[in-house]
Order: structure tokens, then C-alpha cells, then sequence
């Protein structure tokens, strides 16, 4: 049995359809992060498993009991808001211990949890400070604390980074995972950043409009998206309308304006005259200065665009037919930095293409 079963969940306000009749599982320990652009639906999904909104329709339930109706504080869920919510006329100390006092636990117990928090997060020299005389990273550790101090079956997790600079995001990135893995609690994020979902998932629940477009590993997710939605919003990617020549041997070949493409036949067979859309990321591009032989999945063209951006370079290369595509580089120091201008020639394999639904 899953530890949280959402099935059949819709939420509306007014005529607007936030959450629509979606089905998910979390399990065990795991880490499950709700990925998609604003007003997809993410938030007010945690906000109903949190118990703060309730359902217009479906059912929520943890370890096998019902709790689509129960108020917030009888759910063996806490939850931590972007802002931390913090109290500024407590210490980090009182601030941790807060809901536990609230539940009427012995002064002992309080003192020995609250410390084991601290220790955890690394914090304890931190325990009399009021949150105005603490970092933003500090801070967010407080309000950690204070939500894994109750032992929570479930930690969901609004946007908790958002406020952190990027190195400072890394860092808790990774002290995330070690928690989550530390201390066994399931974990829910939401969030719209797909790197920051890639460093902390388990899996990811990709939505879009209130409803679910894939939910997988992050390394399925992002080597083999379903549809252009999930492709687009995972990477910059190059997209191909292919109109289907023929099948032979393992490939289908088709066509985009100068382009020959082959990619794997897999699933039914593909009608000839027929569309395929196709992903192409841009790091799986091979870029050559030197004249390569034409070919199935190659191109040539001028480069109109060069961006550097520390270890990668993005390039975009406009060929004879005016189409652009674009493909990515490692920079490495003995290979000279590329030009505008420059003619270069570009292959990839027929594994990198990516048939995608265009749904």
C-alpha cells in the first residue's frame, strides 16, 4: 500500500478548473516533486494533502485512512511554506518547539527533540537568536526543524528554495536529499525549477492545467519525454515536424525540409506520408569544423548565435534552408572558441531523436 493515495482529486474556484480529476502515489520515504509552470495546479495539490483546501471531488488517504475532510492538525502531515513563516518574537529554540508544546508533550521530550533538530541541521549555535539576527539559509533550516520535529509521516515542501541564492540553493539541495534519506519521511516539493527538481526527485509528477502529463524517474523524464509540453519545459530542445518516408530495418526515415532523419521504429508501425513530431536536445549534437560527409541525421550551417555560459557553449546554426538548430558543448581548453559566421557541420545519433506526442 502506498503511503499516500490521491485518486480522483478535482479543486475549483469559480469556473476555473485548478486541479482536474488527477490520480498519484507517494511512497514510503520517497521524494516526490510536483513540477510545472505558475498556476498549473501544484500548489493547491499540497495545499489539499496538507488539508488547508479541500476537495470538490475524489479522496485523500494516508497509510489506508481517509483524511480529505480532517482539519490540518490531525493529519500526520506538516508542511513548509516558501516565506518559513517563522515567529519574530520567539528564538530559534521556541520556534522549533511551538507545535510540540501545542500537542501537550512532556517539557523532557520537547528539550530532546528540538535538540536532535538542531543537531541535525547543524543549527544548535543558533538556538537564542531571534529569526532577524539569522541568514536566509539559517532561517531555512529553522523552518525545517520546526516541520521534522513532529515526525511527520509526510513533509510537503512549497517552493522552500526560492528565496536562496543558487549556491546557497545547491547546498540545501543536497542537505534535502540526506534528510529525506536520514530520516525516512516521505517528502513532497513543489516547484517550477526542472533542475532543482532533477537534484531532488525520487520521481516527478510533471503538470500542466491541473492535470498530470507524465510522472517517472527524472533521468525517464528527461531522456525520453512523452509529449512537446514535457520536452520543452525539461530542456532547451530542438523540435521537428517529420513527414514518415519509409521503415527498414529497425529505423524509420523521414523527412523536415532539408533534414534526413532516422530514429528507432519502436511501437506501431508509422504510416508512410504521416507526421512524427521529434526532440532533439543539444547536447546529443556533435559539432565538427571540419566538412563532414552527408548523411542521415546530419547537417551544416553558419553559426548566427553564441552563447557562453561558463562550462557550455549553445550555439545556433542556421543551414541553407534557413531552418535553425541549435546544439551545445562542453568547453574544453585545447579547442578553439567557436565564431560567428563559421560554417560547422553537425551529426547525432538516431537514439537521440525522440519521438514525442503533440498533445
Amino acid at each position: 500500500m502506498p503511503l499516500l493515495s490521491i485518486e480522483g482529486v478535482s479543486k475549483y474556484y469559480s469556473d476555473e478548473t485548478a486541479v482536474d480529476a488527477l490520480d498519484l502515489e507517494v511512497e514510503d520515504g520517497e521524494s516526490l516533486v510536483l513540477l510545472g509552470p505558475s498556476g498549473c495546479g501544484k500548489s493547491t495539490l499540497l495545499r489539499m494533502i496538507a488539508g488547508l483546501e479541500i476537495p470538490d471531488a475524489g479522496r485523500i488517504l494516508l497509510d489506508g485512512q481517509d483524511i480529505t475532510r480532517l482539519p490540518p492538525h490531525r493529519r500526520a502531515v506538516n508542511m513548509m511554506f516558501q516565506s518559513y513563516a517563522l515567529f519574530p518574537h520567539l528564538n530559534v529554540h521556541d520556534n522549533i518547539a511551538f507545535g510540540l508544546r501545542r500537542e501537550g508533550l512532556p517539557a523532557g521530550e520537547i528539550a530532546r527533540r528540538v535538540d536532535d533538530a538542531m543537531d541535525i541541521l547543524e543549527i544548535s549555535g543558533f538556538a537564542a537568536r531571534k529569526p532577524h539576527q539569522l541568514s536566509g539559509g539559517q532561517q531555512q533550516r529553522v523552518a525545517l526543524a520546526r516541520a521534522l520535529v513532529k515526525r511527520p509521516r509526510l513533509l510537503l515542501l512549497d517552493e522552500p528554495l526560492g528565496a536562496l541564492d543558487k549556491r546557497l540553493r545547491q547546498q540545501t539541495q543536497a542537505e534535502l536529499r540526506r534528510l529525506n534519506r536520514q530520516t525516512g519521511i516521505a517528502f513532497v516539493f513543489v516547484t517550477h525549477d526542472n533542475d532543482e527538481a532533477m537534484a531532488l526527485a525520487d520521481r516527478i509528477a510533471v503538470m500542466q492545467a491541473g492535470r498530470l502529463r507524465q510522472v517517472d524517474h527524472p533521468r525517464r523524464i528527461y531522456d525520453r519525454p512523452v509529449d512537446r509540453f514535457v520536452a520543452q519545459l525539461m530542456c532547451d530542445i530542438n523540435l521537428f515536424e517529420a513527414e514518415i518516408a519509409a521503415e527498414a530495418d529497425g529505423l524509420v526515415q523521414a523527412r523536415c525540409s532539408s533534414l534526413d532523419l532516422h530514429f528507432p521504429a519502436e511501437g506501431p508501425p508509422r504510416d508512410t506520408g504521416g507526421y512524427q513530431l521529434l526532440g532533439l536536445r543539444l547536447e546529443q549534437i556533435e559539432i565538427s569544423r571540419d566538412p563532414q560527409p552527408p548523411g542521415p541525421n546530419t547537417a551544416s550551417g553558419v553559426v548566427t548565435d553564441i552563447d557562453y555560459i561558463g562550462d557550455m557553449t549553445t550555439i545556433e546554426v542556421r543551414m541553407a534552408d534557413g531552418r535553425s538548430v541549435k546544439a551545445s558543448q562542453l568547453n574544453a581548453i585545447h579547442e578553439p572558441l567557436l565564431e560567428l559566421d563559421q560554417t560547422v557541420w553537425l551529426s547525432w545519433d538516431a537514439y537521440a531523436l525522440v519521438p514525442l506526442s503533440d498533445a
